[in-house]
């Protein structure tokens, strides 16, 4: 029971901190001005407050949950001498420590938010990005030695930025193209710049998905086959791959057709097929985004060499 709920909390924090960053820094690179500003088009500021919330109360509870497995203590006063080991001796409380700093910051600057949007998204994407970095120490990176531990580290951070910010641009987007009665016009241009926008930032997310994708399994493989893809580990890998791959062909789709079509649309007035077409896409794409954040968190606890031999 209690590895099904280190699990779930897992899967719960890294598409938690996926977001925070993936939602803020959408807003630094696709929002302009008052556009940044908390519902004038998203609404950032509750968004981004409950995330960071979540962030913190399922980091506590995951350093609970991983303290007592480890421990075999279910007491509390019991647990509490090994939960100060974990935060003083060990990388993984470092990084639990450095994780909630960074995410008491994003609430700091959701503050100035009303007086100084653009800032308070910087500053939360910033902190976001230390955050969802923070998991790498929680992954295979971390159990590697030298500078192979400081290469694999890197590739998992780079990994985890690039993935957070494709699922963040998937969900702001999709809140976007909702076609309610304040959907009009000037709504329906900026959805397409936002779109026309995020083309750029998705071909360097999806390289570095990529290049980062590749590095980690050579790092935690090597090049080599082998018997990997007869265990469970290379069987969620392959399933991972084949939903990138369907990522990717809907983000073609969007770029070639449904980008084209909502500015199309622009002119000759079916705002709302357009837009629909886009939401419906691009949460399907969401969808699997969500299903291969799932399969990531199961990866990292999982030991491809352990299979193998």
């Amino acid at each position: 029971m209690d590895a099904l709920i280190n699990g779930l909390l897992r899967l719960a924090l890294y598409g938690d901190l996926l977001l925070v960053f993936g939602v803020a820094s959408f807003g630094v690179y696709s929002l302009r001005g008052e556009q940044r500003r908390s519902g004038a088009v998203l609404a950032l500021r509750p968004m981004l407050a409950f995330l960071a919330a979540s962030g913190v109360l399922l980091s506590v509870a995951g350093l609970v949950m991983v303290t007592r497995s480890m421990s075999g203590e279910t007491d509390l006063a019991a647990l509490w001498p090994h939960l100060q080991m974990m935060l003083r001796e060990t990388d993984v409380g470092m990084a639990w420590a450095v994780r909630v700093g960074a995410l008491a910051l994003v609430g700091l600057a959701l503050t100035i938010h009303s007086r100084r949007p653009g800032l308070s998204l910087w500053i939360a994407s910033l902190a976001g990005a230390v955050a969802l970095a923070s998991l790498a120490w929680s992954g295979h990176g971390a159990m590697d030695e030298g500078s192979r531990r400081v290469w694999h580290l890197l590739s998992d951070i780079l990994h985890l930025l690039a993935a957070g910010a494709w699922l963040g641009a998937l969900l702001a987007l999709v809140l976007m193209a909702r076609t309610d009665a304040r959907f009009d016009e000037a709504r329906l241009r900026l959805l397409a710049f936002a779109v026309k926008r995020f083309e750029w930032v998705g071909a360097v997310i999806v390289a570095t998905l990529t290049v980062t994708g590749v590095a980690n399994y050579l790092f935690i493989v090597g090049p080599t086959l082998g018997d990997i893809l007869l265990g469970a580990y290379g069987i969620l890998l392959a399933v991972k791959v084949f939903l990138f791959a369907g990522m990717l062909v809907l983000a073609v789709l969007n770029r070639f057709h449904l980008g084209p079509l909502l500015e199309r649309s622009l002119r000759d007035g079916q705002h709302r097929v357009a837009a629909n077409a886009l939401r419906r896409s691009v949460a399907v794409e969401l969808g699997i985004a969500l299903v291969i954040v799932g399969l990531v968190a199961w990866l990292g606890t999982l030991s491809p060499a352990i299979e193998g031999q």
